[in-house]
């Protein structure tokens, strides 16, 4: 994390913050802050429906947190550290837990990426 503070004006924060108010998306930006993800290993990860975390990516992307990258036919995401409240986005994670057992475990089970594939 930067020692320089970043402003973020009023609405941009706002829609940021109200977008990760939700456990899921949280927890999402969490994991993407830690490694790439695909929509299979959400799935697996949250016990959801694939149309449901879509749902979710595609709000993240809709105001740029998130960027998809095309791998054959696949698309991973992550988190786009160039958006003006990254620095916010990247504060707020500082103080949940680490979300990266989650997806060594999915790799442990053999469920990272493989699924894709």
């Amino acid at each position: 994390m930067s020692n320089t503070i970043s402003i973020v004006e009023i609405d941009a924060a706002s829609k940021v913050l109200k977008l990760l108010g939700d456990k899921t998306r949280l927890a999402m930006m969490a994991m993407l802050s830690e490694d790439e993800c695909c929509v299979c290993e959400f799935v697996e990860l949250f016990q959801m429906s694939q149309p449901s975390i879509s749902q979710h990516i595609r709000k993240l992307k809709d105001i740029g947190l998130v960027y998809e990258k095309r791998k054959g036919q696949w698309i991973f995401y992550r988190v786009n550290k160039k958006h003006e409240a990254y620095p916010l986005v990247e504060s707020l994670l500082a103080h949940i837990p680490s979300q990266k057992a989650r997806l060594v475990d999915l790799e442990q089970r053999g469920l990272r990426v493989s699924c894709c594939e």
